[in-house]
């Protein structure tokens, strides 16, 4: 296992975990339904959460966790802003967008598994493990509501 590889790796993790929180606080500020409102919110907690695991480990690893936000995040919720504007906004439109920024965070998890896992101890991969588990199924209840309002139409 290489330190420095792994540090890295966790840090894009901490970057996706902190472009999600940034993501849902800004849907949560553009949908006028509360219980999305609330789905947002948990969603957010779970990012937070992942985000101190995540810290904690590059801290045990003698490295400096990045505070930063990936700046495809940036670009995303800049363009979900605009998006909700112009559909006055549109829950559909808004979980469509939030299911494209959890495309790139379920796809990152699983880079981070399925290619990096040698640069991770194993209580990392179980950790790793466990968040791309939740975020999964997360994702699974944007795709549902998302459909959900579409066969409403």
């Amino acid at each position: 296992m290489d330190k420095e590889k792994s540090i890295a790796l966790l840090n894009n993790l901490i970057e996706i975990n902190n472009d999600r929180i940034a993501g849902y606080e800004t849907a949560a500020e553009e949908t006028q339904e509360a219980d999305l409102k609330a789905l947002f919110s948990q969603f957010i907690k779970t990012s937070k959460k992942f985000k101190e695991e995540l810290v904690t480990e590059v801290q045990k690893l003698g490295g400096t966790p990045t505070w930063e936000t990936k700046t495809e995040g940036k670009v995303f919720r800049a363009w979900m802003g605009f998006k909700t504007a112009l559909t006055a906004h549109h829950s559909r439109s808004i979980l469509n967008s939030c299911e494209i920024g959890e495309d790139v965070v379920v796809n990152a998890y699983n880079n981070a598994l399925s290619n990096h896992g040698k640069d991770l101890s194993v209580e990392q991969q179980a950790m790793i493990s466990a968040q791309y588990a939740t975020i999964n199924a997360e994702y699974d209840q944007i795709k549902g509501r998302r459909d959900m309002l579409a066969e409403q139409k």
